[in-house]
């Protein structure tokens, strides 16, 4: 059995603009709840949150996991040729059914989409793999669409939406080569 080539992923900082962001946007809404609530409403507010972040754990870890074992099961030159820059219109084609298909929430999806990439896969599959699954995930349509909302709903509502995930794939490849191209020293 050969050895499995490392997988290269893109450095991350684990504080960046983002999470200034958010910091910022949490302090203020804690300043604004001990304003109005005083502390026993912040600390309330806290160990509510707590509580669910110990209960998300389990899920962002199988997620995590999920993803890991996917970006080392799938074979590279399977990936390169299916779903990479080379792919074409069949990798956004695949990327977006893939996406219709694959059940779960964000936690499991974006970190599926990251395997992807860092296996192999170009930015317009990722993209076309996301939007499809926000727009035209079945099971999200089987659960809540057509109960509330009745089949002729979403049967127009997906017909709409089916170009959509390849339309963002093909402008995140567009976007992408534009940014790769070398900068003219003139």
């Amino acid at each position: 059995m050969s050895a499995t080539p490392e997988i290269k992923r893109r450095p991350r900082k684990p504080f960046d603009w983002s999470t200034a962001a958010i910091a910022v946007a949490v302090l203020l809404a804690a300043a604004i709840v001990f304003e109005r609530g005083g502390s026993a409403k912040l600390l309330e507010i806290l160990k509510s949150d707590f509580g669910l972040f110990l209960e998300m754990q389990p899920k962002v870890l199988a997620a995590c996991l999920i993803a890991a074992l996917v970006a080392i099961l799938l074979p590279r030159e399977f990936v390169a040729r299916w779903l990479g820059g080379e792919s074409g219109f069949l990798g956004l084609l695949i990327g977006t059914f893939a996406g219709v298909i694959l059940p779960g929430g964000p936690i499991t999806i974006f970190p599926i989409a990251s395997a992807f990439v860092a296996v192999g896969a170009d930015v317009g599959v990722a993209i076309a793999f996301i939007t499809s699954w926000t727009l035209l995930g079945y099971s999200r349509a089987l659960v809540w669409e057509l109960p509330i909302f009745g089949l002729d709903f979403l049967l127009w509502r997906s017909l709409a939406a089916i170009p959509l995930p390849i339309i963002a794939g093909l402008l995140a490849r567009l976007i992408a080569n534009v940014l790769a191209r070398p900068k003219d020293p003139a």
